[in-house]
């Protein structure tokens, strides 16, 4: 049986195992042939790379399909994941630890905060009544995932050399965002705010596994950190919005205008810095969303199936054309990124030796959904540039366009091997973690590549 060293893990290990014995209503196998099974479980996910408290959680929960009791355990403690959220660190976890990493934290916030203020020390200001200097958006996250990067380093214990390494990526971004001489409103320019930060979070991904990219677990887990982030991201903006609401109220009501104050600093600042505490979050309270996560992924791949399904009906009824304008394809680009994280998240909360189920099959349907309004939009954005000729928004849309149809048309392959029983799940799973890098890599040919070749416009 094994054995582990982290002392809050046999803790759970032996609060479970007394929860099994009180209620000693076994039939099968006894105690310590499923407790066997328990720390195999374990063993495992905790090879694969996740926390003791995170490993326990999922081990449970899948111990529930091999008897009611570890079920019932899971469901009777199920309160705990929300008590997470707001309880203090264990009584055994070193107070210090925990002071130190709240202070660095709160010190980098700060940090990101600032920096997309130190601008106007030379002259580059945002202001609350115009719309977002161009420098700012192409800049946006070089603000922030510097330091976030940093944050990882040292949270990982990795070493300075590495450190600068990871530097240079960064300095490569910083370099072609502001050295090419855009137009104003160019294209090119407003490819490159988007993309920038695309082909900079694979930065982030090597900091957050400590360069162990190809490790067994490492990259599944920096897409949960991703989707973790973003709801606690939208959790901290949906705050935020209430907190600037009460401060626009409360100076209106002596008669003064916050706006300068709220366009100015508690906006900018506060997206910047809800980067780096909303990271904490996560890291700290990984094994709460970790649960949530998946929960979502439940609710909103029926959702976004029947939206799909409707959609594509409705352009068939009326015969109406997609509108190949820039708006309208980054929001196609938009939806379909959203089913491929349906897809990867799905992937990451499932049991890989479970058998095909409905919920496999709704995947195969939204997967399919999504795979045929792409096809639509490739044929729209081909005609445009048959007919109209080339520029930065239509080659960008239609690389983008194919990366994504490559991806849905594999994936729709791999689930309906999957569920006719001809293929295994984690065949799936690897062809998902193995595409992440192409995004990266196209976004950064858009930075890199487009403006020169599109003569900046």
């Amino acid at each position: 049986m094994t054995n582990f060293a982290d002392g809050p893990l046999e803790e759970q290990i032996a609060q479970w195992r007394a929860y099994v014995r009180r209620r000693q209503a076994l039939q099968g196998p006894d105690v310590e042939e499923i407790e066997g099974h328990l720390r195999d479980q374990l063993a495992a996910l905790t090879e694969a790379g996740l926390a003791g408290d995170e490993a326990f959680l999922v081990a449970v929960k899948r111990m529930g399909s091999l008897d009611a009791l570890s079920r019932e355990f899971a469901r009777a403690h199920s309160e705990r994941l929300w008590k997470q959220l707001v309880i203090a660190p264990d009584a055994d976890e070193p107070a210090k630890t925990s002071y130190t990493e709240t202070l660095v934290v709160l010190i980098l916030a700060a940090a990101a905060a600032l920096a997309i203020k130190a601008p106007a020390l030379f002259g580059v200001r945002l202001s609350p009544d115009e719309e977002v200097p161009p420098f700012y958006a192409r800049n946006a996250s070089l603000f922030v995932f510097p330091l976030l990067t940093v944050y990882f380093m040292w949270k990982r214990g990795t070493e300075v050399v590495s450190g600068l390494w990871l530097a240079l990526p960064f300095a490569a971004g910083a370099v072609f965002a502001n050295v090419f001489p855009f137009r104003t409103g160019s294209d090119t320019e407003a490819l490159t705010a988007l993309h920038l930060p695309i082909a900079l979070w694979l930065a982030v991904g090597f900091a957050y596994v400590r360069g162990r990219w190809f490790a067994d677990g490492g990259r599944m887990n920096f897409v949960r950190f991703s989707g973790e982030l973003a709801i606690y991201y939208v959790l901290i903006a949906l705050g935020g919005g209430v907190l600037t609401g009460f401060t626009m109220m409360m100076f209106k009501a002596i008669g003064m205008n916050a706006g300068w104050f709220v366009g100015g600093w508690l906006i900018p600042c506060g997206a910047m810095g809800a980067v780096i505490i909303g990271s904490w979050l996560v890291e700290a309270k990984q094994s709460v969303i970790e649960n949530m996560a998946p929960v979502l992924t439940r609710l909103f791949t029926p959702l976004f199936t029947v939206l799909l399904l409707v959609f594509l009906a409705t352009m068939a009824w009326t015969g109406s054309p997609i509108n190949v304008k820039r708006e309208v394809l980054i929001g196609f680009d938009l939806l379909l990124v959203v089913v491929v994280g349906l897809v990867l998240y799905a992937a990451s909360a499932r049991d890989p030796q479970a058998p095909p189920n409905f919920f496999d099959g709704l995947q195969l349907l939204l997967v399919v959904s999504a795979l045929v309004v792409d096809g639509v939009a490739l044929v729209a954005i081909a005609a445009r540039i048959s007919e109209f000729g080339f520029t930065p928004n239509r080659v960008a849309a239609l690389g983008e366009n194919l990366i994504l149809f490559v991806n849905l048309a594999w994936s729709a392959w791999l689930y309906a091997c999957f569920l006719r029983r001809r293929g295994s799940f984690a065949a799936l799973e690897r062809w998902q973690i193995a595409y992440l890098p192409v995004y990266s890599a196209w976004a950064a040919l858009v930075v890199v590549m487009f403006p020169p070749v599109f003569s900046y416009r």
